[in-house]
């Protein structure tokens, strides 16, 4: 039973077996392409083929004749059949399926045939040159039967290799291609971990590659082979949807960009209306607290002002950011205002001051001896009690906001620093609690309004909105139209440019006497804004103009007789504008149309500059408080210095108008203004000068700005180093100084003193600026303006004080300089200006420089730009026909000798010039090697500079001054020049008086470790 089962199961195999290997194979089994492509035969290996190229070109690429045939398929001696093996990925695996068929057809033989194996006796060649035509490999050529006898265990990798080139081959219809085995089987190992080989790897493995790479490189060959049409139509649709689904993407990304854009925006727009929506109420309320503020503020004012109180001081300079962002001194201009620390002078005031900038302990210890002067110079003596010491060192604290350096590219004003500064808002708050408090501002800003809020206090001042609009040149116009004052002709509110043509055209035609005439922006600041132009000396119809005008005589004011030259003036102007308009502020605007363009955005105004060549600014400083009443501060004639437009400094009180015309016209003022709800301190300048026409005076109200200002704040020095008193009705200022009575000569008794009202007179400025200052600290520079008598009289209540304002470069300082007369005052200003420039700059610098075997001396001084800073600030002395006084012959004699006590002065210091030039040129000489020649020419020119001065010099006899400065060395020149000479006059006296009053006059230049 067994055995039968056996039998069937054997004759069942064997005929399955027959049956499949009597099948006939029709192609490779390495061929891609379907069965019906004709397989092409090679010669044999030993037969030289030639190259690729030459087959195409010459077209023997065709079918093998019958030899070749015979040839190629002639029974091998080691190999009596054609085997055929099924291609699998490992060699390993189980021959499934394997099938072998011969010639002799017999059954047994198949069976019991095993399978090939390498052989072990086979030579081992270095390169088994494979062939591929059309497409095809070549698998019964003797190369290829021994390179997978010999690569069997990986035969499966290789034939995926070779399937990638045949596919390669057929799609580039390549005609042959010869193939290197061993590179074919280097790339089958990478197969095997999945790596799909690369079109230069495919490459790499071919005998021929420069032809077939060359072939594969030329477009469209990928569609010359077999189905080539069907491939080239497949690309076309592929390229096609390709660039159809490509389009569409394109416009669905550039849609969908789109809606993202509009949807960010639409959200941005909303996020930002709700944020404007919050601002708005946030300031609505904060100018609701502000109002209800100020209404107490003004029901109160009254009890405020005559008890204790707490000022804070935010001297901040809220101007547009386009201004500030200008500014690049932004902190310094406001520390200009830092002698709001001498509203300590009433009693029941404590202060709090926010300092734009650090202070140090050097700074904060001048402040102090500053603040303790009042009580000496009440009392008279070298200094007050120790409790009124500690008083005022405890009635006055500044606070520094901690954001002071976190935005230093932004150029923020005061009021935003100390908004973000939250532990300064803290102290403050701490520091006003349960107390009455008011804050002052300088130009007012909305954070004020955020600061006020948050410490809950009051602000002495107007809505910042308000303050802003009435402080810009049209604003400014509107409340002096209103006052009925007088004003320059002009047009205001001008935002386009034909506009401003036809007004300055018509100004011009009705005001034929004016010369220049001036465009101000509206919300520039400190005449950085102006331009102007002399138009009728550049205008080439002018003289026609006149001539019309005289034709017409009175007539002439009516507008049918200015047509004609209203229009040719009015063609003419563009020209004379683009060509001859000066800016003041020539680093902003570079010419006409860089200063139209910002006019023209920000508005502005025009106006006549006065038709006289005599011109004085004043400045009247009030202070209109919440109740209504009115104070005018200070007044003060213009110095003016880099512009005639700019204001650097003030003679103070002013001595150029009578007093009852400005008051008059401050009144008027001030009664517009609190029609407008403008409250806190306003400045209003005029001008004056000596009207042709009439030959008498004339006053304009050129300005009005809103806010505390750097002259309030040195006119609160003034009055608190002098103990004095202004007038506001007269214009006066005045100090009360102890005399001594005269003694009979029987009356030998200590001297008896009685006291006496003097009029003072004082000349500031905060603007003086040297960067040779920064190398000298500041008791070096106290020092040198003791030797020089730059200091201040605490007896006589006349000298000089100094605002400091900076503790990191200190470059500038603020001066004050107070006398008994307004020529002495700016004498002695002007006096102190030389000293100082003459010590903290190097007056003859010289510098060896080498030059071949030669070397040359040079003056320094002519290099260095900065040293003439303060050379170079002019001093013009305000003058108009209501401010001159005849002299008395006492005065007279007196004017001469101080000029020839400055004469004097003059000489010595060119005396010291000299000798130190001498002394330096001995040094030069002594140090550097020069020739005999130049060595006496260098001696001779000092021994003549030396005559020259020497001869001067003894044209001076000190013998014959006027007697009433030898009897009388307390006055304020002759005590300078005693000083500036050397003290000899007081050095020698014992008298223990004189030794105090040396050190009373100079008790602010002390230090402690002096003392």
């Amino acid at each position: 039973m067994q055995t039968a089962f056996n039998f069937i199961i054997e004759i069942v195999f064997i005929y399955k077996t027959k049956s499949i290997f009597l099948e006939e194979p029709t192609t490779s089994v390495y061929h891609l392409e379907p069965p019906n492509i004709k397989q092409l035969a090679i010669t044999d290996k030993t037969l030289s083929s030639p190259p690729l190229i030459d087959h195409i070109s010459s077209g023997t690429l065709t079918e093998p004749s019958e030899k070749d045939l015979n040839l190629l398929f002639a029974p091998n001696k080691h190999y009596e059949s054609t085997t055929l093996e099924s291609r699998k990925s490992s060699a390993n695996q189980t021959l499934k399926g394997s099938l072998i068929a011969t010639n002799s057809g017999g059954i047994g033989s198949l069976v019991g045939r095993p399978l090939p194996t390498p052989a072990s006796n086979f030579e081992y060649k270095k390169t088994f040159r494979l062939i591929i035509q059309n497409g095809s490999t070549k698998d019964q050529t003797e190369d290829f039967l021994q390179f997978r006898q010999f690569y069997c265990l990986m035969w499966g990798s290789i034939v995926t290799v070779l399937r990638i080139l045949e596919k390669l081959m057929h799609d580039y219809a390549i005609p042959v291609a010869f193939i290197n085995g061993e590179k074919v089987s280097e790339l089958a190992q990478t197969i095997e971990f999945e790596h799909k080989p690369t079109l230069e790897e495919l490459l790499s493995t071919l005998i021929n590659r420069d032809e077939v790479e060359e072939l594969i490189k030329k477009p469209g060959r990928r569609f010359f082979g077999s189905g080539g049409k069907e491939r080239a139509a497949i690309a076309i649709q592929s390229f096609w949807r390709c660039f159809r689904d490509r389009r569409a993407y394109i416009r669905l990304r550039k849609r969908k960009w789109a809606a993202g854009v509009i949807a960010l925006t639409w959200l941005t727009h909303v996020k930002l209306s709700k944020v404007r929506r919050q601002l708005k109420i946030i300031r609505n309320r904060q100018v609701d607290v502000f109002k209800t503020k100020q209404n107490e503020l003004r029901r109160k004012w009254s009890s405020i002002s005559t008890n204790r109180r707490v000022i804070v001081h935010i001297p901040s300079l809220g101007l547009s950011h386009r201004i500030r962002r200008k500014l690049n001194n932004l902190p310094v201009r406001e520390n200009y205002q830092i002698g709001r620390l001498c509203d300590l002078d009433d009693s029941n005031v404590d202060i709090i001051y926010v300092s734009p900038m650090s202070i140090n302990e050097e700074i904060l210890q001048y402040y102090n001896k500053l603040m303790n002067l009042r009580s000496s110079i009440e009392q008279n003596t070298e200094q007050g009690s120790s409790s009124t010491v500690l008083n005022t060192s405890e009635r006055f604290m500044i606070v520094v906001p901690e954001a002071l350096h976190s935005f230093p590219m932004h150029n923020m004003c005061l009021a935003t620093l100390l908004k973000y500064s939250p532990r300064a808002l803290k102290r403050i708050k701490n520091l006003i609690k349960g107390r009455d408090a008011y804050i002052v501002t300088g130009v007012s800003h909305a954070d004020d309004l955020y600061i006020a809020e948050y410490l809950d206090i009051p602000i002495f001042g107007c809505e910042p909105e308000v303050s802003y609009l009435y402080s810009t040149k049209s604003g400014s116009k509107r409340i002096f139209e209103a006052s009925k004052v007088p004003v320059p002709f002009g047009e205001y509110d001008i935002y386009n440019q034909q506009h401003l043509l036809e007004s300055l055209a018509q100004l011009i035609v009705e005001h034929l006497d004016v010369q220049r005439w001036l465009f101000k922006i509206d919300d520039d600041f400190d005449g950085l804004g102006i331009a102007y132009c002399d138009v009728v000396t550049y205008l080439p119809c002018y003289k026609n103009v006149l001539k019309e005008a005289a034709r017409f005589g009175d007539k002439w004011s009516n507008r049918w007789a200015q047509e004609h030259s209203y229009a040719k003036i009015l063609s003419e102007l563009p020209d004379v504008l683009e060509q001859h308009t000066i800016c003041v502020n020539k680093t902003e605007y570079n010419n006409w149309q860089d200063y139209l363009k910002v006019f023209l955005a920000q508005g502005g105004i025009v106006e006549a500059y006065p038709p006289s060549d005599s011109v004085t600014a004043i400045t009247v400083c009030l202070s209109i408080e919440p109740d209504g009443h009115h104070t005018i501060i200070c007044s003060g004639d213009h110095l003016h210095a880099e512009s005639q437009f700019s204001c650097w400094g003030l003679s103070f009180p002013q001595s150029s108008v009578e007093s009852h015309e400005l008051n008059l016209y401050c009144a008027q003022i001030v009664e517009q203004c609190k029609q407008r709800d403008i409250y806190g301190y306003v400045d209003i300048d005029f001008v004056t000068f000596i009207d042709a026409k009439t030959d008498k005076q004339q006053i304009w109200v050129v300005d009005l700005s809103i806010g505390y200002s750097e002259h309030v704040s040195l006119s609160r020095v003034t009055r608190f180093v002098t103990t004095g008193h202004f007038d506001p009705q007269t214009h006066l200022f005045t100090t009360k100084v102890k005399q001594a009575k005269r003694l009979r000569n029987w009356q030998g008794s200590a001297p008896e003193y009685n006291t006496v009202e003097r009029n003072r007179y004082a000349v500031w400025s905060s603007r003086l600026h040297h960067s040779n200052l920064s190398v000298l600290h500041y008791s070096v520079f106290f020092q040198m303006c003791r030797a020089h008598g730059v200091g201040f009289d605490i007896r006589e209540q006349q000298g000089s004080v100094f605002t400091l304002l900076e503790c990191d470069r200190h470059e500038n300082i603020g001066m004050i300089t107070i006398g008994d007369t307004l020529q002495n005052t700016l004498s002695n200003f002007a006096y102190n200006l030389n000293a100082i420039n003459q010590e903290i700059t190097t007056a003859i610098t010289t510098k060896l420089v080498p030059h071949g075997q030669q070397k040359q001396i040079i003056d320094a001084q002519s290099e260095d730009k900065t040293a003439q800073d303060l050379v170079n600030m002019t001093i013009l002395v305000p003058r108009s026909k209501a401010a001159i006084v005849v002299e008395t012959r006492a005065e007279k004699v007196e004017r001469k000798v101080l000029a020839q006590e400055r004469k004097h002065e003059r000489m010595v210091e060119q005396q010291k010039i000299a000798h130190h030039m001498e002394n330096l040129m001995e040094k030069v000489l002594h140090e550097t090697t020069l020739s005999k020649k130049d060595e006496d020419n260098l001696r001779s020119k000092i021994k003549t500079i030396m005559t020259k001065v020497n001869k001067e010099s003894d044209k001076i006899d000190i013998t014959s001054l006027h007697p009433s400065v030898i009897e009388h060395p307390s006055s304020s020149s002759s005590r300078i020049k005693l000083d500036s000479i050397g003290q000899s006059s007081q050095s020698n006296l014992p008298s223990k008086s004189l030794k105090t009053a040396s050190q009373r006059a100079f008790l602010l230049w002390y230090d402690k470790n002096s003392q």
